[in-house]
C-alpha cells in the first residue's frame, strides 16, 4: 500500500493575487482543505489550503504565502500529496484508494495475465483503468466500471479485467 495519497493537482493561476485551480480527488472536492498541509511528491514542499471553493469543475484556492499571479502560475500541474494516516479508514468493500491499485496483476477472468495496472485516470467522464499489457505495446484503457473491472484483491495483488470484444478485435487489426 501507498505511503502517501495523491489528493490534488495544481492547475493555472486563478486572478491576480495568486489563487489557483485546484482539482481535488479526494470525495468530497472540499474535503482536501482538511488534511493538514499537502506535500509535493519529493516531499521538498508545503502547501497549506487557506481558503477553497467550489468552481465550474474545480476549487478555487488561496495557498498560504502565494500572493500573486506570478509564484501562482509556477506551480501549474503540481500534484500534492498526504501521508495515508490523515486519510479516513475506507470502511466499504467496495472502495479503494487508486494508489492501491497501482501495480496490481490484471488478469482475466480465467487467470491468465494480462498486464500490470499502471494507472487510474478521470478525465472527466468517469474513472478510466490503464494497464501496460505482458506482452507489451501500447498501455490499454478502460472504463474502471463493475463490468470491465468485476473483482479486485487487494490481498493477492490482482485485479479481474474484462476486455470488451470491441477492444480485442482493434488489437488484432
Amino acid at each position: 500500500m501507498a505511503d502517501r495519497i495523491r489528493v490534488a493537482r495544481i492547475g493555472a493561476a486563478h486572478g491576480i493575487r495568486g489563487d489557483v485551480k485546484l482539482w481535488s480527488f479526494t470525495e468530497d472536492p472540499l474535503a482536501v482543505a482538511n488534511y493538514g498541509p499537502l506535500e509535493t511528491e519529493d516531499g521538498k514542499r508545503r502547501f497549506e489550503i487557506e481558503a477553497a471553493r467550489p468552481a465550474k469543475d474545480h476549487l478555487v484556492a488561496r495557498l498560504k504565502g502565494i500572493g500573486d499571479r506570478d509564484a501562482a502560475e509556477k506551480l501549474r500541474n503540481t500534484d500534492l500529496f498526504v501521508p495515508r494516516d490523515r486519510l479516513p479508514p475506507i470502511e466499504d468493500a467496495d472502495t479503494f484508494y487508486h494508489a492501491d491499485l497501482v501495480g496490481l496483476a490484471a488478469v482475466s477472468e480465467d487467470g491468465a495475465m494480462l498486464g500490470t495496472v499502471t494507472a487510474i485516470h478521470n478525465f472527466g467522464a468517469g474513472d478510466l483503468i490503464e494497464f501496460a499489457p505482458t506482452a507489451g505495446g501500447e498501455p490499454v484503457l478502460l472504463p474502471f466500471n463493475e463490468q470491465t473491472v468485476p473483482a479486485i484483491d487487494l490481498k493477492a495483488g490482482r485485479i479481474v479485467v474484462v476486455v470488451p470484444a470491441e477492444v480485442e478485435a482493434k488489437k488484432e487489426d
